[in-house]
């Protein structure tokens, strides 16, 4: 299973089991809100976790309401298809004080038949002594070793976590030849991601419609353009409708997590008619907080009414909206009428090649002595911020070191004016930049 980007864990089981706690203790803190209340939208579906060199994704598959057993086993079933769908690793959690339950069992099959790698975890056991004989019942759930672990106690999550990253794929040296482009085309049920890939390939490879959650699955297209060859992995797989718009829009969220992981640059498609909504700015801050080079995609250009301002105010709103990625660069274009399409080929080189450039230091320091020299510093109680020295450390996304005399003196605002520098000098439009402050004493000098 080789794949780009960092593994997906996904976390399925019964109310009440500890999935929450166990979502806060991996991600070291408490960002996942343990009372499911309906209709928050605080609560973190995924958080990034990195475990003795191993980093990867850690995914909240979903609240269960518990109104009756026959309602919790739809859910859970639900849930383990999500996981099933998305996942490199499921890990399943179970209760030792509740016991092994049908509905355990009912899912433990259908992950069994997933062939995806299982990990059973068994929450709750803050005596090991006084309750194995109790976890060793769910080894007839047939899905392998249950993990003791007590969640809330941080006990047995070492060898939990050893056993889940086991199963990470290997990056293997095929991958590593893969020079393709990977585009993720991401954006709200309907806003015409397929159908712009349909345009794109000349052919009707994915299904469209204008019902809502037609396309069958995500599926990753090969198209060559301008005699080179590109990934586009396309998140609009919805296999079912969903009954609660929360849940289609959580399970939206999930497939978008897992579709940007493996991306280069990331599309973002919204719908002109529309205009730019909340739920455009949380799938945005996906791409935003996973460092990926990004392109808006105003889709249906052609069916909007235009005066001479319209593109200056929509453009606005957008820039407004989406405040956080003042680099992503805008397109409006037309599934419908091909209007623009070529362009974003190569929109995409563009914004690809910026992702992975790099900036030798002696021209990085340069700037930044210019800059200091135009801005000086910010002072508090008398000491004043001194920059020592700055260095490019990676790429996708460009990610700089500046050495500092006091961490606490270099204000975001004055990052982000260094920033502003450099982008001047190298444009880097397209992608984010990422900036380590680092501290060095005087007296290291």
């Amino acid at each position: 299973m080789s794949r780009k980007g960092k593994p997906i864990v996904a976390v399925v089981g019964r109310p009440n089991v500890g999935k929450s706690t166990l979502f806060n203790a991996l991600a070291g803190q408490n960002i996942s809100i343990v009372k499911d209340t309906p209709g928050i939208t605080r609560d973190r579906i995924y958080a990034d976790v990195s475990w003795l060199e191993r980093a990867f994704t850690l995914i909240d598959t979903g609240g269960i309401e518990p109104d009756s057993r026959d309602v919790i086993l739809s859910q859970m079933r639900e849930q383990a298809q999500i996981a099933i769908d998305t996942a490199d690793v499921i890990l399943f959690m179970v209760d030792v004080k509740q016991g092994l339950q049908d509905a355990d069992s009912k899912v433990a099959d259908m992950l069994r038949r997933s062939r995806k790698p299982v990990v059973l975890a068994v929450n709750k056991v803050d005596d090991f002594r006084k309750y194995m004989a109790d976890v060793y019942e769910f080894y007839n759930l047939g899905i392998g070793d249950p993990h003791p672990v007590s969640a809330a106690n941080r006990m047995g999550l070492g060898e939990l976590l050893e056993e889940v990253t086991s199963h990470f794929p290997e990056t293997d040296e095929e991958e590593k030849e893969d020079e393709r482009i990977r585009v993720a085309i991401v954006g709200k049920p309907n806003v015409g991601k397929s159908s712009i890939i349909n345009r794109l390939l000349g052919e009707n490879r994915l299904i469209v419609s204008d019902v809502a959650g037609t396309t069958r699955d995500a599926v990753d297209t090969e198209i060559t353009w301008g005699g080179k060859d590109y990934v586009f992995i396309d998140t609009a797989g919805l296999r079912r409708k969903n009954k609660i718009k929360e849940e289609l829009e959580r399970y939206m969220i999930i497939r978008t997590v897992s579709a940007v992981e493996r991306a280069d640059v990331v599309v973002l498609v919204i719908d002109a008619l529309e205009g730019v909504t909340e739920q455009d700015a949380k799938i945005a801050g996906i791409a935003h907080e996973r460092g990926k080079a990004v392109i808006i995609a105003v889709n249906k250009w052609d069916a909007l009414e235009k005066d001479d301002k319209t593109i200056y105010r929509f453009t606005e709103k957008v820039r407004n909206t989406l405040s956080y990625m003042p680099y992503a660069e805008m397109l409006f274009v037309s599934a419908k009428t091909g209007q623009r399409l070529q362009k974003l080929f190569e929109t995409i080189d563009m914004v690809s090649e910026n992702h992975a450039m790099r900036v030798a230091t002696g021209v990085l320091n340069e700037i930044m002595v210019q800059a200091v020299a135009m801005q000086q510093p910010p002072t508090d109680k008398g000491r004043r911020l001194r920059l020592y020295y700055i260095t490019q450390v990676s790429v996708k996304p460009p990610t700089f070191v500046i050495f500092v005399n006091d961490k606490e003196l270099m204000h975001f605002s004055y990052t982000r004016y260094i920033e502003n520098q450099i982008r001047e000098t190298f444009g880097f439009k397209g992608t984010p930049l990422r900036f380590i402050i680092r501290e060095r004493k005087e007296k290291d000098q």
